[in-house]
């Protein structure tokens, strides 16, 4: 302490942003620290919600592993509560973010852009940017929990929750405001993670999606018109990738198809928090990397124990729903360079050269198989628990090391070329989204043929030559086709629960080892107890009182 002590120094009454912005890289470094929030809530706590909630993901118990106090069969079985982390976790986050965008926007509109070698017109861009990220976290928020409280600035303080159309207004303006004032990104210009005039569009066109379930006010027609002319490149040129992987892949910051990615560089905005959920202790191996996994996460299953690809229920059963042919389906391997191929673990778990790898728990120096089951095989046999596999119950406490396909959605590198470890985008905005729901949107109008034709557009890059031997056709598209190719084009991109409910399924239908609660309220997360607490003003959501 005596060290620090220095009696003739000068004190500031305050700091400004005229005295803390010297140049164009502050205002840039302030510029971005909200969107390094953003890279983060897309993530964790905000996959979990959209994602084990509902009907292609699931942490199972397995054997000593991954009870954590039942918390990943409360949100399984739909039985979370006001004091869950992940709940808590994301109203902050929610707000934070919020709080972080008008922080630095109140910052920026009081710089003379000039003096700092910029123009005006970039200052209006990046406040426009800033108002567009507020609307994305608000979005979310109204997702999850309906209703909360609009801040404006950072005056306020313990403010009660306003109405869920007025929180859908207030975003609905200010992506109005930000269409007009971003800049489009000019063609062939690699993404970098800013937002541009397409993404504020492409953020309204999902707000009318998906109105419905935050207001009853149907606004498909609107999203169509929106979603079109997205297509039509009014808000700047964009195209579906040609190749598959595109989007996701090592280089995606340069597919045309990203309408908003967020940059992801090792040891910088790292895209790296699923790792150690999805992937078994030892599969550093097959990756030949130096980083193990908690062996947590999964697919939910396809088959039941016996083999035989469960018929009870029409939800769920992701990997099988893949088309066979589907270059995706394969299991993933890293080629070297830029290249791989497959976006799964699934089979005999082995090293590149070929060799096995073997368990740690129930299969204990014996190889790894991952199968897209749930059941205590190890349990079966002479002397053993269960005679014969038919005996086997599948549900969320009876996992095992090796159960369930694991999903490679963003590729994996050998530690040899480390320089390329999550290095691949975040995407947050895809164009095949945008196709998607105008394919909806037609679907809602009973328009089926132009609903398949563009769904097709993006299913014809996952086989070879084009060739989709399982197209959509207007006699196979329904309510459930349309489900799972939102679940096979957008598996593990955190969106699940949000199209459930746009469907009246989240609380409605089954899937695996999940029985429909028929209770509404459900569809939308309580507030929690720990918000409560610090603001009294805050009502908690129907149905959990």
């Amino acid at each position: 302490m005596q060290s620090c002590l220095k009696l003739d120094q000068e004190f500031y009454s305050e700091v400004t942003p005229s005295t803390f912005f010297k140049n164009k890289s502050d205002v840039y470094a302030a510029l971005y620290r909200p969107f390094t929030h953003a890279r983060w809530y897309v993530g964790e706590d905000r996959w979990r919600l959209q994602e084990y909630t509902a009907d292609n993901f699931a942490i199972t118990t397995k054997g000593r592993h991954w009870y954590n106090g039942g918390e990943n069969e409360r949100y399984h079985y739909h039985r979370w509560t006001p004091d869950d982390n992940w709940i808590w976790g994301t109203w902050r986050g929610t707000l934070m973010g919020v709080a972080l965008c008008l922080d630095v926007k109140s910052d920026l509109a009081q710089l003379d852009y000039e003096k700092l070698t910029m123009t005006a017109e970039d200052q209006v861009a990046h406040l426009a940017q800033l108002d567009a990220l507020i609307a994305f976290f608000y979005m979310r928020g109204l997702d999850y929990f309906g209703g909360m409280p609009i801040f404006t600035s950072l005056e306020g303080e313990s403010l009660p929750r306003n109405t869920d159309e007025e929180l859908f207004k207030h975003i609905e303006t200010l992506l109005q405001n930000a269409i007009e004032a971003l800049p489009e990104k000019a063609q062939d210009q690699e993404t970098e993670g800013s937002l541009y005039k397409v993404a504020a569009a492409a953020m309204l066109a999902q707000l009318y999606f998906n109105a419905e379930s935050y207001i009853s006010k149907p606004m498909y027609t609107e999203a169509k018109a929106i979603a079109t002319d997205i297509i039509d490149n009014k808000y700047g040129t964009y195209s579906l990738d040609g190749d598959w992987n595109g989007p996701h892949g090592f280089n995606n910051n340069k597919s045309p198809e990203l309408l908003w990615a967020i940059p992801s560089k090792f040891k910088y905005l790292q895209y790296d928090w699923f790792y150690a959920d999805f992937y078994h202790y030892n599969t550093r191996q097959y990756f030949d990397q130096d980083m193990g996994g908690n062996n947590g996460a999964h697919l939910t299953p396809s088959r039941q124990p016996n083999g035989n690809v469960y018929t009870s229920f029409k939800l769920g059963k992701p990997y099988e729903k893949f088309t066979a042919g589907d270059v995706r389906k394969q299991p993933y391997v890293y080629n070297g360079g830029d290249d791989y191929e497959g976006m799964f673990i699934i089979g005999p778990h082995k090293t590149p050269d070929g060799r096995p790898i073997n368990g740690g728990e129930e299969y204990k120096d014996k190889p790894l198989t991952f199968v897209d089951q749930v059941g205590r095989f190890s349990e079966v046999g002479p002397d053993k628990k269960y005679n014969s596999i038919e005996q086997l119950p599948s549900k969320m406490s009876e996992g095992e090391e090796n159960t369930g396909v694991r999903l490679v959605k963003v590729p994996i590198p050998n530690i040899g070329n480390n320089d390329k470890r999550w290095g691949a985008y975040n995407p947050v905005i895809r164009l095949a989204e945008i196709y998607y729901i105008l394919a909806e949107c037609h679907f809602r109008e009973g328009n089926l043929a132009e609903a398949a034709s563009l769904v097709n557009q993006v299913r014809k890059r996952n086989f070879a030559d084009q060739v989709d031997p399982n197209p959509v056709t207007s006699t196979n598209l329904d309510k459930y086709r349309l489900l799972d190719e939102w679940s096979i084009e957008f598996l593990g991109e955190g969106r699940r629960r949000t199209d459930l409910i746009r469907w009246n399924a989240f609380v409605t239908e089954s899937w695996w080892d999940h029985q429909p609660s028929q209770s509404a309220h459900l569809n939308r997360f309580p507030v929690p107890t720990q918000a409560i607490s610090g603001n009294n003003n805050l009502q908690p959501n129907p149905g959990y009182n």
